[in-house]
């Protein structure tokens, strides 16, 4: 018997694989068979090429491949794997080593703009980001109301410094994670005004870009949403941008570029220049890596990678448990955190079951504070229940929440709750 170890060729299969190490260490031995298009198989423990062999078998190139695809689950490496291995874990570190001077570097330059923009003392901090006020002549109506239980978590910064630098920025996430209201609560603490446009169906070409009128006997053009927000330097949501026309996506793709401008071709080629405190943003459920759950969203339209790469594009899940459990609890300062934990498990419950499509809607953060508040005006479960989540959703949907809430809750349905 050969107790050699056969070289191991780049492109074959011949070779050891080896799991474990010192007298744990297990091996199986790949080599050509005598016979034509076959190769011979060894099984042994301890240093490969010495000690008993326990199998020794002769078997075609199906089987093999079969058996080497089972190797690798049970986590045996081939000599050749190793050493690749090592090689990538060294040139790893060196990596590691210039990633993190190149970090050093942004940061130095960073805090340079920073201080060239000698933010004033009045700027709203979102998380570690301070961002400067609007202009003072932002309209007071357009400008979201400050939720004081809203809770910037630590994927806010990214987000924030992304705003400061006029990056054109998408969520994307299920119905009701929170999207749109994270960035009216950044406007909102900046003092920007914000301007909503729906893609469901609600919002035509000429009311995102404008149209020509009839007014007092005189035709006369009228601004849609997109360049009102550009000339006067408000913030734009497109909510739901899977959904839009495929018109208002080629619009928009201008408008993506750095600095890009609006070519209005109906007013014989005007072009509008952004305003500085201009941005853009977009909300989408089943974009990017949201892609999966497009049957979930019936009608959204599949967003190109050349589109996406035009943002900076982010996957907006649901608070954590934890999370928020602590938002209701600022938000109704007389829930225990005990019953909030609780809470909070049963609306993280149904979003795993809409996303398992056992249940046909979501579970929204509004959603759950609104039965909370309910609760506690009635002391009853049950009867807080029904205007706020069963009432808004099928017989089955609401049979599936109610057995959901029963697993969780300490008390039966009906048993009413203490403050």
């Amino acid at each position: 018997m050969n107790t050699q170890a056969p070289a191991v060729h780049d492109n074959g299969p011949e070779g050891v694989y080896l799991r474990g190490s010192g007298a744990v260490r297990e091996w199986w031995r790949v080599s050509l068979s005598e016979r034509a298009h076959m190769f011979r198989i060894e099984h042994g423990h301890g240093a490969a090429g010495s000690g008993a062999v326990d199998i020794d078998t002769v078997v075609d190139l199906d089987n093999l491949e079969a058996k080497l695809l089972k190797w690798r689950r049970e986590g045996f490496v081939s000599e050749a794997g190793r050493e690749d291995e090592a090689r990538a874990v060294a040139a790893g570190s060196r990596f590691a080593v210039e990633l993190q001077r190149a970090v050093e570097l942004e940061r130095e330059a960073r805090e340079a703009r920073a201080a060239n923009r000698s933010v004033p003392p009045e700027a709203a901090h979102i998380g570690s980001v301070a961002m400067s006020p609007a202009p003072q002549s932002t309209p007071p109506a357009l400008v979201p109301r400050v939720n004081d239980a809203y809770l910037f978590t630590a994927r806010a910064d990214d987000i924030a410094l992304d705003i400061v630098e006029n990056r054109r920025v998408m969520l994307i996430g299920h119905t009701g994670s929170g999207k749109t209201s994270f960035i009216e609560q950044v406007a909102a603490r900046t003092g920007h005004g914000v301007l909503r446009a729906n893609m469901n169906g609600q919002t035509t070409i000429g009311d995102f870009v404008g149209f020509w009128t009839v007014k007092g006997g005189e035709t006369v053009w009228v601004d849609g949403v997109l360049p009102v927000a550009m000339r006067e330097g408000y913030w734009l949501i497109i909510d739901e941008l899977d959904f839009a026309e495929p018109s208002i996506l080629a619009v928009l793709t201008a408008v993506l570029e750095p600095n890009g401008r609006l070519l209005l071709k109906e007013r014989g080629n005007e072009i509008v220049e952004p305003h500085p405190s201009f941005r853009l943003f977009a909300t989408a459920n089943a974009a990017g890596a949201m892609s999966a759950y497009r049957h979930l969203y019936q009608g959204a339209n599949l967003l190109n990678e050349a589109f996406l790469d035009r943002w900076r594009v982010y996957l907006f899940d649901y608070l954590s448990k934890e999370e928020e459990a602590e938002v209701l609890v600022r938000t109704l300062p007389s829930l225990t955190p005990a019953i909030a934990q609780t809470l909070a498990a049963i609306a993280a419950d149904c979003r795993a079951a809409f996303a398992r499509e056992d249940l046909a809607s979501t579970f929204s953060t509004r959603r759950l504070i609104d039965w909370a508040e309910l609760m506690l005006r009635t002391g009853d479960v049950e009867r807080a229940a029904g205007p706020a989540i069963y009432a808004k959703v099928s017989a089955e949907d609401a049979a599936l929440i109610r057995s959901i809430i029963r697993h969780h809750a300490i008390f039966d349905a009906g048993d009413g709750v203490s403050g």
